[in-house]
């Protein structure tokens, strides 16, 4: 195992982590491009301090219910080498584990929520854990949030291929997910100029439209639709008009999951028991309503859970190395309750409690949308 470092940062390293030992690593919610470079960044920083890591199954499943969710995995240099450039993540993960509201089942079937946190705390004493690199977006960080406030020592890294997390300008997996959806956008026009068509791309993003502006300025989109901009479908079947009668035969409106019309409701797919929705169907919706009010062939394609898959880029490969490394200095530092934030040109440290429960929504005068009009692309207002 490679020596701490040297020097006097050695002397203030060996003060500041006499209590560390053993540190975990989970990954939570949703699946994004960088996962497995964050772990990678850990565990290699952490080897720098003679630390141990192992990783938690399947969120915090692999200490609640380790027989279902696989236990803990020991992560050493040889075990994630080479996984920098593979998407997903080697722990696994799951948006259903809340230890605060942990889904149990009943005897007779039913399902009922218990605050299982006491006993996730316990089982991070019993496994020597000294403290935990959450890795997550706004459910993961909230989690972790919680469980500092009750005496564990935490660090958060933020996820979210919806680049909606307070207090950091990027999270890793927009980037990727950005370009996967503008490639796939630039794709769709050639068909739809080849039969005059209208193609409705709806893509993720959930309550906050960075997906959807991003991806459809940088593939001209014709219209945008996000949920910070309330649409009127009437003035985006004008808009689409008015490009048939200048002789532009196919239009291309790009939506985000969670945009909602004028004075309507959201498409929600499911609403779960344990609280939240599950977003989607709104590019079907929206392609219905389009096609009588254009008079022209509709279509719709959702790009949904393709955008969370495939090698990072190289933008998230490097910012998730970043926060890695940055969540293990933090801990060396005697830090705990605070997420890694992109501030460039450096990575700072933010409390958790800023973070938690907190939604990051495009700005309406923001550069980005302040260009898409004057592109003349039509959000429907």
């Amino acid at each position: 195992m490679a020596p701490a470092p040297a020097g006097r940062d050695a002397v203030t390293a060996r003060r500041r982590t006499t209590r560390i030992r053993r540190i975990a690593i989970t990954t939570g919610g949703g699946d994004a491009p960088g996962l497995n470079a964050v772990i990678r960044s850990v565990v290699m920083t952490a080897r720098q301090y003679g630390w141990e890591c192992v990783g938690i199954r399947d969120s915090y499943d692999g200490l609640l219910e380790p027989m279902r969710g696989g236990g803990l995995v020991p992560l050493t240099p040889e075990r994630v080498q080479g996984i920098t450039r593979l998407g997903g993540t080697i722990l696994g993960t799951t948006n259903a584990g809340n230890p605060f509201s942990y889904p149990v089942r009943r005897r007779d079937g039913s399902v009922v929520l218990r605050d299982r946190s006491a006993e996730l705390l316990r089982a991070f004493r019993r496994e020597r854990i000294d403290a935990l690199v959450a890795i997550g977006g706004d459910g993961s960080l909230s989690i972790a949030d919680g469980l500092a406030r009750k005496g564990l020592r935490v660090v958060g890294v933020p996820k979210t291929i919806d680049n909606d997390l307070a207090q950091t300008v990027i999270t890793f997996g927009f980037d990727t997910a950005v370009s996967f959806a503008t490639e796939c956008i630039e794709r769709l026009h050639t068909t739809a100029a080849s039969h005059r068509r209208v193609i409705v791309v709806e893509v993720m993003g959930r309550y906050a439209g960075w997906i959807a502006l991003n991806s459809g300025v940088s593939a001209d989109a014709h219209a945008i639709l996000i949920p910070e901009i309330p649409y009127d479908v009437r003035k985006v079947a004008a808009a689409l008009r008015a490009r048939e009668a200048a002789g532009q035969y196919y239009s291309i409106v790009v939506v985000a999951e969670g945009a909602r019309p004028r004075g309507g409701e959201r498409a929600v797919l499911e609403r779960r028991a344990a609280g939240g929705e599950r977003l989607g169907g709104i590019g079907e919706r929206l392609a219905k309503e389009l096609a009588p009010l254009t008079g022209k062939e509709t279509r719709h394609v959702v790009l949904g859970h393709l955008l969370r898959g495939g090698s990072p880029t190289t933008f998230d490969r490097l910012i998730s190395l970043r926060f890695g490394a940055a969540a293990v200095r933090a801990l060396a530092e005697g830090r705990s309750g605070v997420m890694v934030a992109l501030d460039p040109p450096t990575v700072r440290y933010v409390p958790l409690a800023r973070v938690a429960r907190r939604i990051r929504r495009v700005p309406l005068n923001s550069d980005t949308v302040r260009t898409a009009r004057g592109l003349g692309i039509c959000f429907g207002d």
